[in-house]
């Protein structure tokens, strides 16, 4: 079995609160940092092969089954009538 290739990366002038957020994320999820900043890496490579929707396709999926129950004639092409406020 061929062995996987290895990198390593020096992160230079990282801001000690970043630093102290990595720690604390890595200690909620039971990892040492070295081990939360690879998962953290390996995550955001998996996102960046997935291609982006556009925005009015994000809306759309995020609305989809849902809806008005009334007919609108505005969108149809009719003239928009003002509302009627009861005074």
């Amino acid at each position: 079995m061929e062995e996987a290739a290895v990198a390593q990366f020096v992160v230079r002038d990282l801001e000690e609160e970043v630093k102290a957020r990595l720690k604390r994320r890595a200690e909620r999820n039971g990892r040492s940092m070295e081990d939360e900043i690879r998962h953290i890496l390996r995550n955001a490579a998996k996102d960046s092969s997935r291609p982006i929707a556009k925005l009015g396709s994000r809306i759309a999926e995020r609305f989809s089954g849902r809806g008005l129950t009334a007919e609108l004639p505005e969108l149809r092409g009719h003239a928009a009538r003002p509302a009627d406020l009861g005074q």
